[in-house]
Protein backbone atom coordinates (compact mmCIF):
# COMPACT_ATOMS: atom_id res chain seq x y z
CA UNK A 1 0.00 0.00 0.00
CA UNK A 2 1.01 3.45 -0.91
CA UNK A 3 4.02 2.32 -3.17
CA UNK A 4 1.86 3.45 -6.37
CA UNK A 5 1.22 6.71 -5.23
CA UNK A 6 2.79 9.80 -6.32
CA UNK A 7 5.85 11.65 -3.97
CA UNK A 8 4.32 14.26 -1.75
CA UNK A 9 6.69 14.35 0.79
CA UNK A 10 10.32 15.95 0.20
CA UNK A 11 11.11 17.18 3.60
CA UNK A 12 9.87 15.77 6.85
CA UNK A 13 10.11 16.68 10.74
CA UNK A 14 10.15 14.20 12.93
CA UNK A 15 9.06 14.15 16.94
CA UNK A 16 9.75 10.71 18.79
CA UNK A 17 8.52 10.76 22.23
CA UNK A 18 10.46 7.69 23.79
CA UNK A 19 8.53 5.78 26.79
CA UNK A 20 9.55 5.88 30.40
CA UNK A 21 13.48 5.67 29.58
CA UNK A 22 16.33 6.96 31.19
CA UNK A 23 19.04 6.18 29.32
CA UNK A 24 20.45 9.02 26.94
CA UNK A 25 18.35 9.41 23.17
CA UNK A 26 21.50 8.24 21.22
CA UNK A 27 20.42 5.07 21.26
CA UNK A 28 17.68 5.69 19.46
CA UNK A 29 19.89 6.90 16.84
CA UNK A 30 21.88 3.91 17.04
CA UNK A 31 18.88 1.69 16.64
CA UNK A 32 17.64 4.01 13.88
CA UNK A 33 20.86 3.75 11.74
CA UNK A 34 21.43 -0.31 12.53
CA UNK A 35 17.62 -1.32 11.85
CA UNK A 36 16.86 1.29 8.74
CA UNK A 37 19.70 -0.51 6.97
CA UNK A 38 18.31 -3.90 7.96
CA UNK A 39 14.57 -3.00 6.39
CA UNK A 40 16.42 -1.70 3.80
CA UNK A 41 18.46 -4.55 2.85
CA UNK A 42 15.29 -6.72 3.08
CA UNK A 43 12.90 -3.91 0.97
CA UNK A 44 14.87 -2.54 -1.63
CA UNK A 45 15.69 0.73 -0.80
CA UNK A 46 18.00 3.38 1.25
CA UNK A 47 17.97 5.07 4.00
CA UNK A 48 21.21 7.04 5.10
CA UNK A 49 21.88 8.96 8.09
CA UNK A 50 23.57 12.34 8.71
CA UNK A 51 24.07 14.45 11.81
CA UNK A 52 22.08 16.70 12.93
CA UNK A 53 22.18 20.82 11.80
CA UNK A 54 20.44 23.48 13.74
CA UNK A 55 18.60 23.67 17.31
CA UNK A 56 16.41 21.74 18.96
CA UNK A 57 17.17 18.74 20.95
CA UNK A 58 19.15 15.69 20.24
CA UNK A 59 18.39 14.25 16.25
CA UNK A 60 19.49 13.26 13.34
CA UNK A 61 18.99 13.66 9.91
CA UNK A 62 17.53 11.15 7.30
CA UNK A 63 17.84 10.87 3.65
CA UNK A 64 15.26 8.10 2.38
CA UNK A 65 15.48 6.61 -1.46
CA UNK A 66 12.43 4.63 -1.27
CA UNK A 67 9.90 3.95 -4.19
CA UNK A 68 11.88 5.75 -6.65
CA UNK A 69 12.18 9.00 -4.93
CA UNK A 70 14.09 11.08 -2.16
CA UNK A 71 13.09 12.35 0.71
CA UNK A 72 14.95 14.32 3.63
CA UNK A 73 13.64 13.94 7.04
CA UNK A 74 14.73 15.55 10.49
CA UNK A 75 14.36 13.38 13.16
CA UNK A 76 14.17 14.65 16.66
CA UNK A 77 14.08 13.05 20.36
CA UNK A 78 11.99 14.76 22.53
CA UNK A 79 14.00 14.01 26.22
CA UNK A 80 12.64 13.88 29.11
CA UNK A 81 15.03 11.10 30.78
CA UNK A 82 16.31 13.39 33.02
CA UNK A 83 12.50 13.34 34.76
CA UNK A 84 12.71 9.73 34.76
CA UNK A 85 15.78 9.91 36.21
CA UNK A 86 14.97 11.98 39.01
CA UNK A 87 11.97 9.62 39.36
CA UNK A 88 14.12 6.57 40.45
CA UNK A 89 14.61 5.93 43.75
CA UNK A 90 17.94 5.27 44.83
CA UNK A 91 17.12 3.79 48.16
CA UNK A 92 15.47 0.37 48.52
CA UNK A 93 13.61 1.43 51.32
CA UNK A 94 11.92 4.10 48.91
CA UNK A 95 11.15 1.62 46.31
CA UNK A 96 9.49 -0.80 48.59
CA UNK A 97 7.46 2.14 49.51
CA UNK A 98 6.70 2.58 45.67
CA UNK A 99 5.40 -0.75 45.84
CA UNK A 100 2.54 -0.44 48.38
CA UNK A 101 1.67 3.30 47.07
CA UNK A 102 1.53 2.03 43.49
CA UNK A 103 -0.54 -1.52 44.27
CA UNK A 104 -2.74 0.27 46.57
CA UNK A 105 -3.42 2.89 43.35
CA UNK A 106 -4.82 0.24 41.06
CA UNK A 107 -6.15 -2.68 43.44
CA UNK A 108 -8.06 0.27 45.66
CA UNK A 109 -9.34 2.51 42.75
CA UNK A 110 -10.44 -0.92 41.06
CA UNK A 111 -8.36 -0.03 37.75
CA UNK A 112 -6.30 -3.55 38.06
CA UNK A 113 -9.53 -5.68 37.46
CA UNK A 114 -10.87 -3.42 34.41
CA UNK A 115 -7.26 -3.66 32.74
CA UNK A 116 -7.35 -7.24 32.95
CA UNK A 117 -10.51 -7.03 31.11
CA UNK A 118 -9.01 -5.91 28.29
CA UNK A 119 -5.05 -7.55 27.71
CA UNK A 120 -3.71 -9.88 30.60
CA UNK A 121 0.12 -9.48 29.46
CA UNK A 122 0.90 -6.05 30.15
CA UNK A 123 -1.36 -6.55 33.75
CA UNK A 124 1.13 -9.21 34.12
CA UNK A 125 3.78 -7.18 33.21
CA UNK A 126 2.76 -4.32 35.78
CA UNK A 127 2.31 -6.69 39.05
CA UNK A 128 5.78 -8.52 37.78
CA UNK A 129 7.99 -6.34 39.77
CA UNK A 130 5.46 -6.16 42.86
CA UNK A 131 5.29 -9.83 42.61
CA UNK A 132 9.07 -10.11 42.65
CA UNK A 133 9.92 -7.24 44.69
CA UNK A 134 7.86 -9.22 47.50
CA UNK A 135 9.91 -12.53 46.40
CA UNK A 136 13.09 -10.76 47.17
CA UNK A 137 12.14 -9.82 50.17
CA UNK A 138 10.90 -12.89 51.49
CA UNK A 139 14.23 -14.15 50.45
CA UNK A 140 16.06 -11.77 52.47
CA UNK A 141 13.93 -12.91 55.29
CA UNK A 142 14.26 -16.74 55.27
CA UNK A 143 18.16 -16.27 54.89
CA UNK A 144 17.85 -13.52 58.08
CA UNK A 145 15.72 -16.67 59.95
CA UNK A 146 17.88 -19.01 59.14
CA UNK A 147 21.41 -17.06 60.03
CA UNK A 148 19.07 -15.97 63.56
CA UNK A 149 18.98 -19.61 64.00
CA UNK A 150 22.23 -20.47 63.82
CA UNK A 151 23.52 -17.26 66.19
CA UNK A 152 21.34 -18.65 68.79
CA UNK A 153 22.56 -21.88 68.49
CA UNK A 154 25.89 -20.62 69.98
CA UNK A 155 24.47 -17.49 71.56
CA UNK A 156 21.48 -16.13 73.91
CA UNK A 157 18.18 -16.29 71.93
CA UNK A 158 18.02 -12.98 71.33
CA UNK A 159 20.44 -12.52 69.41
CA UNK A 160 18.86 -14.70 67.04
CA UNK A 161 17.41 -11.16 65.67
CA UNK A 162 20.80 -10.51 64.78
CA UNK A 163 20.09 -12.12 61.78
CA UNK A 164 18.22 -9.15 59.89
CA UNK A 165 21.59 -7.68 59.52
CA UNK A 166 21.83 -9.85 56.35
CA UNK A 167 18.50 -8.38 54.56
CA UNK A 168 20.04 -5.40 53.22
CA UNK A 169 23.09 -7.00 51.91
CA UNK A 170 21.08 -9.39 49.94
CA UNK A 171 18.14 -6.80 48.98
CA UNK A 172 20.90 -4.61 47.33
CA UNK A 173 22.88 -7.88 46.00
CA UNK A 174 19.17 -8.35 43.76
CA UNK A 175 18.88 -4.61 43.13
CA UNK A 176 22.83 -4.63 41.30
CA UNK A 177 21.56 -7.79 38.94
CA UNK A 178 18.52 -5.71 38.23
CA UNK A 179 19.73 -5.38 34.55
CA UNK A 180 18.19 -9.12 33.77
CA UNK A 181 15.16 -8.36 36.50
CA UNK A 182 14.22 -5.17 35.59
CA UNK A 183 12.23 -5.98 38.70
CA UNK A 184 13.69 -2.17 39.97
CA UNK A 185 12.71 -0.17 36.53
CA UNK A 186 9.58 -1.46 36.16
CA UNK A 187 8.44 -0.29 39.48
CA UNK A 188 9.63 2.87 39.18
CA UNK A 189 7.82 2.63 35.66
CA UNK A 190 4.42 2.34 37.00
CA UNK A 191 5.19 4.35 40.30
CA UNK A 192 5.40 7.26 38.06
CA UNK A 193 1.98 7.63 37.19
CA UNK A 194 0.28 6.29 40.23
CA UNK A 195 1.95 8.05 42.38
CA UNK A 196 -0.13 11.09 40.82
CA UNK A 197 -3.17 8.87 40.43
CA UNK A 198 -2.72 9.45 36.56
CA UNK A 199 -1.97 13.53 36.63
CA UNK A 200 0.90 14.86 35.14
CA UNK A 201 3.50 16.20 37.94
CA UNK A 202 4.42 20.06 37.35
CA UNK A 203 8.35 18.69 35.78
CA UNK A 204 6.35 17.03 33.00
CA UNK A 205 3.61 19.13 32.66
CA UNK A 206 6.25 22.22 31.69
CA UNK A 207 8.30 20.10 29.59
CA UNK A 208 5.06 18.58 27.55
CA UNK A 209 4.70 22.72 27.46
CA UNK A 210 8.26 22.51 25.97
CA UNK A 211 7.34 19.77 23.47
CA UNK A 212 4.20 21.79 22.15
CA UNK A 213 6.66 24.98 21.16
CA UNK A 214 8.97 22.56 19.55
CA UNK A 215 6.05 21.02 17.38
CA UNK A 216 4.40 24.65 16.85
CA UNK A 217 7.56 25.50 15.78
CA UNK A 218 8.08 22.65 12.94
CA UNK A 219 4.53 23.14 11.84
CA UNK A 220 5.22 26.97 10.76
CA UNK A 221 8.74 25.48 8.91
CA UNK A 222 8.93 24.87 5.32
CA UNK A 223 8.01 20.97 5.52
CA UNK A 224 5.24 18.80 4.04
CA UNK A 225 4.52 16.88 6.60
CA UNK A 226 5.19 16.94 10.59
CA UNK A 227 4.94 13.78 12.31
CA UNK A 228 4.91 12.69 16.14
CA UNK A 229 5.40 9.63 17.09
CA UNK A 230 4.86 8.38 20.30
CA UNK A 231 6.06 4.82 21.82
CA UNK A 232 4.92 3.23 25.04
CA UNK A 233 3.83 5.94 27.61
CA UNK A 234 5.46 8.31 25.24
CA UNK A 235 2.07 7.97 23.03
CA UNK A 236 0.21 9.58 26.35
CA UNK A 237 2.27 12.09 26.19
CA UNK A 238 1.97 12.86 22.74
CA UNK A 239 -2.27 12.73 23.16
CA UNK A 240 -2.07 15.72 25.37
CA UNK A 241 0.99 17.23 23.13
CA UNK A 242 -1.48 17.60 19.99
CA UNK A 243 -4.64 18.17 21.77
CA UNK A 244 -3.34 20.93 23.35
CA UNK A 245 -1.74 22.48 20.03
CA UNK A 246 -4.84 22.52 18.31
CA UNK A 247 -6.74 23.30 21.29
CA UNK A 248 -4.67 26.56 21.05
CA UNK A 249 -5.35 27.19 17.93
CA UNK A 250 -1.13 26.79 17.04
CA UNK A 251 -1.62 24.22 14.39
CA UNK A 252 -2.01 26.49 10.79
CA UNK A 253 -4.54 25.88 8.20
CA UNK A 254 -2.09 25.97 5.60
CA UNK A 255 0.90 24.30 7.08
CA UNK A 256 2.60 21.03 6.52
CA UNK A 257 0.53 17.73 6.79
CA UNK A 258 0.43 16.57 10.69
CA UNK A 259 0.19 12.82 11.80
CA UNK A 260 0.60 11.19 15.08
CA UNK A 261 1.86 7.81 15.32
CA UNK A 262 1.60 5.86 18.61
CA UNK A 263 3.03 2.26 18.62
CA UNK A 264 3.04 -0.08 22.14
CA UNK A 265 0.70 2.01 23.34
CA UNK A 266 -0.14 1.74 27.41
CA UNK A 267 -2.63 4.23 27.64
CA UNK A 268 -4.84 2.36 29.57
CA UNK A 269 -2.54 2.01 32.88
CA UNK A 270 -2.86 5.90 33.21
CA UNK A 271 -5.74 6.73 31.70
CA UNK A 272 -7.79 3.76 33.87
CA UNK A 273 -6.77 6.04 37.06
CA UNK A 274 -9.24 8.69 38.82
CA UNK A 275 -7.05 11.62 38.22
CA UNK A 276 -6.27 11.26 34.76
CA UNK A 277 -8.53 13.72 33.74
CA UNK A 278 -6.20 15.56 31.61
CA UNK A 279 -5.41 12.73 29.32
CA UNK A 280 -8.89 11.56 29.07
CA UNK A 281 -9.71 15.07 28.28
CA UNK A 282 -7.11 14.66 25.25
CA UNK A 283 -8.47 11.49 24.31
CA UNK A 284 -11.71 12.49 23.68
CA UNK A 285 -10.96 15.64 21.98
CA UNK A 286 -8.17 14.24 19.63
CA UNK A 287 -10.10 11.39 18.57
CA UNK A 288 -12.69 13.72 16.18
CA UNK A 289 -10.30 16.24 14.52
CA UNK A 290 -9.77 16.94 11.41
CA UNK A 291 -6.56 18.27 11.72
CA UNK A 292 -4.22 15.42 11.52
CA UNK A 293 -4.27 11.45 11.37
CA UNK A 294 -3.53 9.21 13.74
CA UNK A 295 -2.58 5.89 13.58
CA UNK A 296 -2.24 3.44 16.41
CA UNK A 297 0.00 0.35 16.11
CA UNK A 298 0.57 -2.30 18.34
CA UNK A 299 0.76 -6.44 18.23
CA UNK A 300 -0.97 -8.98 20.37
CA UNK A 301 2.71 -10.60 20.52
CA UNK A 302 4.26 -7.75 22.22
CA UNK A 303 2.92 -8.32 25.94
CA UNK A 304 4.03 -4.97 26.97
CA UNK A 305 1.17 -2.90 25.21
CA UNK A 306 -2.38 -2.92 25.46
CA UNK A 307 -2.27 -4.50 21.62
CA UNK A 308 -5.15 -3.51 19.14
CA UNK A 309 -7.33 -1.53 22.32
CA UNK A 310 -8.38 1.38 21.20
CA UNK A 311 -7.34 3.89 23.53
CA UNK A 312 -10.32 6.01 22.82
CA UNK A 313 -12.81 3.81 23.23
CA UNK A 314 -11.61 1.35 26.36
CA UNK A 315 -11.07 4.83 28.21
CA UNK A 316 -14.66 5.29 27.84
CA UNK A 317 -14.37 8.63 26.40
CA UNK A 318 -16.01 7.91 22.82
CA UNK A 319 -17.93 11.03 21.86
CA UNK A 320 -21.62 10.10 21.32
CA UNK A 321 -21.16 11.12 17.96
CA UNK A 322 -18.91 8.57 17.04
CA UNK A 323 -14.94 9.22 16.51
CA UNK A 324 -12.77 9.69 13.44
CA UNK A 325 -9.30 8.37 15.19
CA UNK A 326 -7.30 6.48 16.03
CA UNK A 327 -6.90 3.64 13.02
CA UNK A 328 -5.93 0.65 15.31
CA UNK A 329 -3.50 -1.11 12.93
CA UNK A 330 -1.77 -4.72 13.97
CA UNK A 331 1.80 -5.17 13.80
CA UNK A 332 1.06 -8.72 13.31
CA UNK A 333 4.34 -9.89 14.75
CA UNK A 334 3.94 -13.97 14.06
CA UNK A 335 2.91 -12.95 10.25
CA UNK A 336 5.30 -10.04 9.55
CA UNK A 337 8.52 -12.03 11.82
CA UNK A 338 10.28 -14.84 10.19
CA UNK A 339 9.43 -18.01 12.02
CA UNK A 340 13.04 -18.14 13.17
CA UNK A 341 12.85 -14.56 14.45
CA UNK A 342 9.98 -14.84 15.72
CA UNK A 343 11.08 -17.99 17.84
CA UNK A 344 14.44 -16.05 18.84
CA UNK A 345 12.16 -12.74 20.18
CA UNK A 346 9.40 -14.40 21.44
CA UNK A 347 10.04 -14.58 25.16
CA UNK A 348 12.54 -11.36 25.08
CA UNK A 349 9.42 -9.26 26.01
CA UNK A 350 11.30 -6.01 26.54
CA UNK A 351 12.69 -6.65 23.00
CA UNK A 352 9.23 -7.37 21.29
CA UNK A 353 8.27 -3.69 22.76
CA UNK A 354 10.30 -1.95 20.53
CA UNK A 355 10.17 -4.09 17.55
CA UNK A 356 7.84 -1.77 16.02
CA UNK A 357 11.08 1.25 15.79
CA UNK A 358 13.05 -1.72 14.28
CA UNK A 359 13.36 -4.16 10.64
CA UNK A 360 10.90 -7.16 9.65
CA UNK A 361 11.44 -9.56 7.46
CA UNK A 362 7.72 -9.86 5.76
CA UNK A 363 6.66 -6.29 5.91
CA UNK A 364 3.05 -5.91 5.44
CA UNK A 365 1.32 -1.93 5.16
CA UNK A 366 3.48 -0.80 8.82
CA UNK A 367 7.58 0.38 8.16
CA UNK A 368 8.58 2.38 10.14
CA UNK A 369 11.64 3.63 8.18
CA UNK A 370 8.86 4.00 4.69
CA UNK A 371 6.61 6.14 7.59
CA UNK A 372 9.56 8.31 8.34
CA UNK A 373 11.71 8.11 5.51
CA UNK A 374 9.35 7.68 2.95
CA UNK A 375 7.69 9.68 -0.12
CA UNK A 376 4.28 10.14 1.53
CA UNK A 377 2.44 11.62 4.44
CA UNK A 378 0.76 9.01 7.33
CA UNK A 379 -2.96 10.13 6.17
CA UNK A 380 -2.19 8.98 2.19
CA UNK A 381 0.07 5.96 3.22
CA UNK A 382 -3.17 4.75 5.39
CA UNK A 383 -6.07 5.79 3.12
CA UNK A 384 -8.52 3.64 2.77
CA UNK A 385 -7.42 1.25 5.11
CA UNK A 386 -9.34 -0.69 7.77
CA UNK A 387 -8.79 -1.24 11.24
CA UNK A 388 -7.77 -4.79 12.51
CA UNK A 389 -10.92 -6.54 12.95
CA UNK A 390 -9.76 -8.53 16.61
CA UNK A 391 -9.35 -4.73 17.76
CA UNK A 392 -11.27 -3.55 21.31
CA UNK A 393 -13.40 -1.18 21.52
CA UNK A 394 -15.85 -2.00 24.71
CA UNK A 395 -15.74 1.28 27.00
CA UNK A 396 -13.67 -0.55 30.61
CA UNK A 397 -12.90 2.21 32.29
CA UNK A 398 -14.86 3.23 35.27
CA UNK A 399 -13.53 6.78 35.27
CA UNK A 400 -14.77 9.09 32.36
CA UNK A 401 -14.36 12.39 33.54
CA UNK A 402 -12.05 14.70 31.34
CA UNK A 403 -10.44 18.08 32.01
CA UNK A 404 -11.58 20.52 29.44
Amino acid sequence: MGQSKEQTVKRRRVFYIPGYDPIHPRRYRELYRKESGAQGAISGYEVTLAPKTGGGTYGWHVTGRIDGAETQADVEVLVWSDIVRDSMSNSIPATYLQLARTAWAYIGSGALWRLMKLRKGPVIAALYPVVFLLVQLGLALVAAYGLGQILALALPDWTAWGGLVIVPFLLNWFRKKDGKFFAYYLMHDYAYSARWKGANPAPLEQRLAEFADAIEAALRDDVDEVLVVGHSSGAHLAVSILADLIRQGRVPEDGPALGFLSLGQVVPMVSFLPEAKRLRGGLAFLCQRRELAWVDVTAPGDGCAFALCDPVSVSGVEPEGGKRWPLVVSAAFTQTLSAERWKELRWRFFRLHFQYLCAFDNPGDYDYFKITAGPITLRERYDGRVPSKSRIERPVNKFTSVLE
